[in-house]
């Protein structure tokens, strides 16, 4: 047969005639002799056997059929196949099928609607079969459907159940037309890491395959960006054809022919309702006009469209911004306020049963924030007048301000430990997917998920990482990744963090693991495109890109968590709410914040890529143990209260001769002993020596007082003054400054220090540790 590939063409001469005109009715309907050479001709010699034999008689009938047979024939002619005996014999079937029909439906064929060929060709190969009067090769059904196709501009596949499209486009189009476009196509998505084979393979193919077919070529050149519009809008296309269809797009727009395809799924801004009239376009115009992230837009342009259904209740006869005054601003305020979980939103199917419920501080800020910046940016773009200042009428409450404040939602040292060794022992079973194999790479999987456990960086930053953003220094040289002079222990593995959120780019140490998975993945990476880095406008290589597409966002959050909480065995939520990807970056500040040799809140900050340290305290929180060693190692009580030994004479005490004036405490200064009753009150304790209250342990006197076996000796606790205080910490020269300052003040005699004689110096009382 012609091997030649050809653009499908679909018409008849039925074409010829316009529909409806009196002509085309007479060529549609068949003519009594037409009708009756079919009855006498019957199933059996219209499939034309050479079995069976055709007597010269029915000649005169088939020159009869020749208007209905003469066109099957020759397009039964011009498919492709090896000219095998049983291909030209289910060709011969597949004409005489058509021809039984028309004879059922008195009817030539060109005159079928797209339900009547679809009937014809049966809901799947069962149902063919047996809708047949003779046996019927499982051949013939293709050749039936390639009449259909190329005759009757049928295209509904949809209609025919499961079906070899593959093998059909081979018969129209030709087997090396169809595999030279197939190899073009694969041959792409090799390149970018499509695991193309088995089952995923096959289905390629028939999806591939009636992408061309239905463009009515076999030619990837011809698969413009309308003809993908096209296909998409088809009946034929269903939904699980869309993520092949997409990636044939892709390699088809990596070769030039058409534009690349916009990714499917995403969801839309729904448009605004419940507002007075026109307040939702003056969003829109806010909305198209700003220059602040999409996600910030979508944010802002959602509260203040709650803020037009409240004006829909409250104020009716406001309809644009311009109307605005302080009495508004100072209103809608104090709604804000008083605001629930509910009100004034669009869709409330998400809310649960948290409807009704005050909403938190930070809410209430973020819902003025938002509106302070709707209307600053309206008067700075002059299309509204300057009537208030919105950041002063609508600031936010101090009461409400006041109780937002630092709180990392940091995860408990238990559950982050189960979750890093999950991390580290991630097996393919562990994760969704099916029975071929999981969605990405197992290389991939393992270096985003050590990436996520050690670095710190938010999901967004780890999914922009670029080719080549691990370096390995030792003692500040340089090293490859792969040295074996020096141990990975040894070795310092630093991470080149790309533009992001609050900063520029900058570089960072992590613990040599990531250096290892990352390098083990970038070993694998199939050779990708260059992909739009949506903060910095460039086209770089990004690092955790498969199939020519970055791993999404949300994939730790969808994917990687669930997937470690199950293989660990702790649930996905705890008593500060989800574990998300953003919470891995508190618990991890947090604990290098609060390590055996901490990072300070300056060294963390540059270590997290935070532009003040005041970020840094929204991420690391101190623990109540390393507050409480802080606390002690500070020692609060023991720098503003000293211990000193104190002997009691209990034979004063019990004699009665303490009550007679006879001593009968002393307090050991070290050097002496002081008899004054009232010691921690004296401001002299440090000037003893020419005091009367004071006893030299060189005396005799205090050599008795040692003898004695009735003595009892206790600890007193003596609070100090704030010269004293800084006499102990900060040495002689802050104790001569109080020696110097006390030399006119009276002793326990009545006597000054100055009038008694005492020299400018003394010693520290004898501490006692607690």
């Amino acid at each position: 047969m012609n091997a030649a590939p050809h653009r499908a063409r679909v018409g008849t001469d039925a074409d010829r005639w316009p529909s409806g005109s009196k002509r085309w009715d007479r060529r549609i309907s068949l003519s009594d002799t037409e009708i009756a050479a079919l009855a006498a001709l019957g199933p059996q010699q219209l499939r034309r056997n050479k079995a069976v034999g055709i007597p010269r008689r029915t000649a005169v009938h088939w020159r009869a059929l020749t208007r209905l047979v003469e066109s099957l024939d020759a397009t039964v002619a011009e498919l492709h196949h090896d000219g095998d005996v049983r291909f030209r014999r289910a060709g011969r079937q597949a004409v005489a099928i058509v021809l039984a029909r028309c004879a059922e439906t008195g009817r030539s064929w060109w005159g079928w609607t797209p339900w009547e060929w679809a009937a014809l060709c049966g809901g799947s190969a069962r149902e063919f079969a047996t809708a047949q009067p003779l046996p019927t090769e499982s051949t013939v059904r293709p050749f039936l459907v390639a009449l259909a196709y190329l005759l009757g501009g049928f295209t509904g596949f949809h209609r025919l159940g499961m079906f070899n499209r593959l093998h059909l486009a081979c018969l129209i189009f030709g087997k090396p037309a169809v595999a030279e476009a197939m190899g073009d196509a694969e041959q792409v998505l090799d390149r970018w890491g499509y695991r193309i084979s088995g089952g995923a393979r096959t289905r390629m193919h028939g999806v591939f395959s009636q992408a061309l077919l239905l463009n009515h070529s076999p030619g990837l050149a011809d698969l413009s960006t309308s003809a993908f519009d096209a296909l998409r809008a088809h009946p034929a296309t269903d939904g699980h054809q869309g993520s092949m269809l997409y990636a044939l797009q892709r390699a088809v727009a990596e070769l030039g022919h058409c534009d690349p395809p916009v990714r499917t799924g995403y969801n839309h801004s729904p448009g605004i309702v419940g507002t007075v009239p026109g307040w939702a376009d003056w969003i829109e115009r806010w909305h198209a006009t700003s220059t602040l992230t999409p996600h910030v837009r979508r944010i802002i342009r959602s509260i203040m469209a709650k803020a037009g259904r409240w004006l829909a209740v409250e104020h009716p006869e406001i309809t644009e911004p311009g109307q605005w005054t302080r009495a508004i601003c100072a209103q809608w305020v104090a709604a804000v306020d008083r605001m629930t979980v509910g009100d004034w939103v669009q869709r409330r199917d998400m809310l649960g049963s948290r409807t009704g419920e005050p909403v938190s501080p930070r809410t209430k800020a973020h819902n003025l924030m938002a509106t302070r910046t709707f209307f600053r940016d309206c008067q700075e773009w002059e299309w509204i007048p300057r009537r208030f200042d919105p950041n002063r009428a609508l600031t936010l409450l101090r009461s409400v301000a006041a109780l937002i404040g630092t709180n990392p939602r940091v995860i408990a040292d238990d559950v982050w430990a189960k979750l890093l060794w999950a991390g580290l022992n991630l097996e393919p079973a562990d994760l969704p997917g099916n029975s071929a194999d999981t969605f990405y790479p197992m290389e991939l999987i393992r270096a985003v998920t050590v990436t996520w456990l050690f670095s710190g960086l938010r999901s967004d930053e780890i999914t922009r990482l670029r080719v080549g953003c691990i370096r390995w220094q030792h003692d500040g040289a340089p090293i490859p990744g792969d040295s074996r002079d020096i141990l990975a222990e040894d070795a310092i593995c630093l991470l080149d963090v790309p533009v992001h959120k609050t900063g520029t780019a900058f570089t960072k140490p992590v613990d040599p693991l990531v250096g290892q998975a990352i390098q083990a993945w970038q070993t694998l990476r199939p050779d990708q495109p260059k992909r739009l880095d949506r903060k910095t406008s460039e086209r770089v290589d990004m690092l955790f890109a498969v199939r020519a597409q970055p791993v999404a966002k949300a994939y730790i959050n969808h994917t990687i968590i669930p997937a470690l909480c199950g293989k660990a065995g702790v649930p996905t939520t705890d008593v500060r709410g989800t574990i998300t990807s953003h919470r891995a970056r508190s618990t991890i500040a947090s604990q290098l914040y609060n390590a055996k040799e901490p990072m300070t809140l300056f060294e963390l900050q540059a270590w997290l890529g935070h532009r003040t340290p005041n970020t840094t305290q929204h991420y690391a929180k101190i623990t109540p143990n390393t507050l409480s060693k802080a606390y002690s190692e500070a020692g609060y009580f023991a720098r503003n209260v000293r211990t000193i030994e104190v002997l009691v004479d209990r034979d004063a005490v019990t004699s009665g001769a303490a009550a007679n004036g006879q001593p009968w405490q002393y307090y050991d200064l070290g050097h002496g002993w002081c008899t004054y009753s009232f010691f921690e009150q004296c401001p002299h304790r440090m000037a003893c020596a020419r005091c009367d209250f004071y006893t030299p342990k060189a005396s005799s006197k205090a050599q008795i007082l040692e003898a004695k076996d009735n003595l009892q000796r206790m600890l007193s606790s003596i609070p100090l003054t704030d010269d004293e205080r800084a006499a102990v910490d900060d040495g002689q020269s802050a104790l001569d400054r109080l020696l110097e300052r006390l030399a006119d003040v009276t002793t326990p005699t009545g006597q000054t220090p100055r009038e008694i004689g005492i020299p400018p110096t003394a010693t520290l009382l004898p501490i006692t540790p607690l």
